[in-house]
């Protein structure tokens, strides 16, 4: 089986004023184009993890989300591409939205279990798959050195050295990933993760744990909005701003956060004049029909 996506994800300047002001200059990598629902992160946090399932001859993939998750949607979409099964954990009681009907169109199985069981999902794993030889623990969001191996592949992609890189920061790996990255490439630029959830310094431990090597990063941890999912009317306003002057969609969740954090931080002079700063679209976008209410 092979476990391949043929795409291009360029690269593409950001305009405005502020940053013609200061004198930099921004750049977007639109991992968003990736794939329609694969998109960004979630097909390369998937890429090696679907690898390490075919090399050990499982066939369904079992993993764990939210009610509006990316990736679980997006595992979903990996596994009837690829030929897989798929069932997915969800947190919280039973709903039905916009992410579960597409979910189920992709023929994923869903188990709904409460938010306190929840919390251990090897427990879970193992009460409904224990027996089954078939099935393959994929952890929430992707998270795993498999994952972290996938992300680091951006940094190879990339037409020339930037000084500064911001990533929105979840589980922490993908922020893992292009760190190991540039370090693989001996580059010199700045790693920057703006953690989505409140209290976010508690990443540092977790991306430290899929760092192959130790390398400088920084964590700018005030940009959460008042926790995971979580938006204000600031923030809300910065999101129609940027997609109504750039075409480019983005959401309250991951990349309206560090998109807002990339302008709010050149306002107040954190980049130097002449600095190159590129931002990555972490895809996801179908997330944003869980909060369209908020618009």
């Amino acid at each position: 089986m092979s476990i391949e996506l043929n795409f291009f994800s360029p690269v593409q300047p950001i305009k405005n004023k502020l940053f013609d002001a200061i004198g930099i200059n921004v750049f977007i990598k639109r991992d968003d184009l990736i794939h329609p629902i694969i998109s960004g992160n979630k097909w390369r946090k998937l890429k090696y993890t679907l690898k390490k399932a075919v090399t050990q001859n499982k066939t369904h993939l079992v993993t764990f989300g939210g009610a509006y998750s990316n990736h679980l949607l997006a595992t979903s979409a990996a596994a009837a591409q690829f030929g897989f099964k798929s069932t997915g954990i969800v947190r919280g009681e039973q709903v039905e939205n916009d992410t579960i009907f597409l979910c189920k169109l992709h023929g994923m199985k869903l188990i709904f279990v409460d938010r306190e069981k929840y919390r251990d999902k090897q427990t879970l794993f193992n009460q409904y798959f224990e027996n089954n030889q078939e099935a393959f623990f994929v952890d929430e969001g992707g998270a795993s050195p498999e994952g972290a191996k996938g992300c680091s592949e951006i940094m190879a992609e990339l037409p020339e050295i930037y000084d500064h890189i911001f990533s929105a920061c979840g589980t922490g790996t993908t922020a893992a990933g292009i760190i190991n990255g540039i370090y693989n490439l001996n580059l010199p630029t700045l790693f920057n993760g703006i953690p989505v959830l409140k209290n976010g310094s508690f990443l540092q431990t977790e991306i430290e744990l899929y760092l192959n090597t130790y390398h400088p990063f920084k964590l700018h941890t005030d940009y959460h909005f008042g926790g995971y999912g979580k938006t204000t009317p600031e923030l809300l306003a910065f999101i129609k701003q940027f997609v109504a002057d750039t075409g480019i969609l983005i959401d309250p969740v991951y990349t309206g956060k560090m998109l807002f954090a990339i302008y709010d931080l050149a306002a107040k002079n954190y980049f130097k004049p002449g600095t190159s700063v590129l931002a990555i679209h972490s895809g996801g976008m179908w997330g944003i029909l869980g909060m369209k209410d908020k618009f």
